[in-house]
Order: structure tokens, then sequence, then C-alpha cells
């Protein structure tokens, strides 16, 4: 199991915000390259997300399915992406105590099924703490750039 921490500028609200809707997930899930289709009622627990996967003219079509969702703290998904194979994704949301403008967020991954499910786990999380480091640091651009609800209703 691969774990990665980053702490983000924004509130857990505003980093929800972000996984909240659907088709920024190819901004921030690094080989994630295109949306086809998000689910209406995205990220309630069995929705799903249609993406693609890697670059034109080699794209995978397959989907990502909500596990579990407790907005604003704890989304858990499973990740297709055949024939490289499965996951789950947990993203924990947690407000940096003493920081109301702040939030950890604790990823976790975890091979299910496919090559990353047989390949010593060692191995596997020094391949996926790059890709996922960078994945937090999208989510955070992200999020960090979200405007205060405030300052949208005093213009």
């Amino acid at each position: 199991m691969a774990r990665d921490t980053r702490i983000v500028n924004a509130r857990p609200p505003d980093v929800w915000a972000v996984l909240a809707n659907g088709w920024l997930y190819p901004s921030w899930v690094v080989g994630a390259s295109r949306m086809r289709k998000v689910a209406a009622d995205w990220p309630d627990v069995g929705a799903e997300l249609h993406h693609s996967v890697g670059t034109w003219p080699l794209l995978i079509d397959d989907t990502t399915t909500v596990l579990i969702s407790r907005p604003p703290h704890l989304l858990r998904l499973r990740v297709r992406a055949w024939p490289g194979g499965e996951a789950e994704v947990e993203l924990q949301l947690h407000p940096v105590s003493g920081r109301p403008d702040q939030t950890e967020i604790v990823m976790f991954e975890y091979p299910k099924q496919g090559p990353g499910h047989w390949i010593p786990k060692p191995l596997v999380d020094l391949a996926l703490h790059p890709r996922n480091r960078e994945t937090l640091q999208r989510l955070a651009y992200l999020a960090e750039g979200r405007p205060d609800p405030g300052e949208q209703a005093a213009s």
C-alpha cells in the first residue's frame, strides 16, 4: 500500500469541491488523459467516471467507481486501467490543527487486480510514490486556485 501526504492551503470543502467535479479528474490524476462521461450523481457511492488513460493514439477507455463517499473528508475509489490492472485509491482530507485554511490530504493506493497486485509490495510502492506525489501536487494546485466563495459574492 502506497501512502502519500500533502498539506494544501485550502479548506477540506474546497479540496472536496475539486474531487466532486468529475470532469476535473484528468486535471489532477496522473495518467488520466480525458473524460468521456461523468455520472450525474458523482461522487455518490456507486457513481462512475468514464475516462481514458494514456496518450493519443494509444488510449485505453476504462472507469472509476466510488466505493465510499463521506463529504468533505473521505473518498474511496475503484480505479480501473486495464491491462494495467485495478486499484483502490483512498483520499482522506483532514483539517490542519490550528490552521482552518489548510488541509492535510492523505492518499492510499492498494493494487487489487492485475500486474500491480502480483509484484512485491515494496516495488509497487516505490513505483507509485512519484506518481502519487505529482497527483497530490496537481490536486493542491486546483484546490488552492479555487476562488473564495465570499470573494465571488462580493464581485
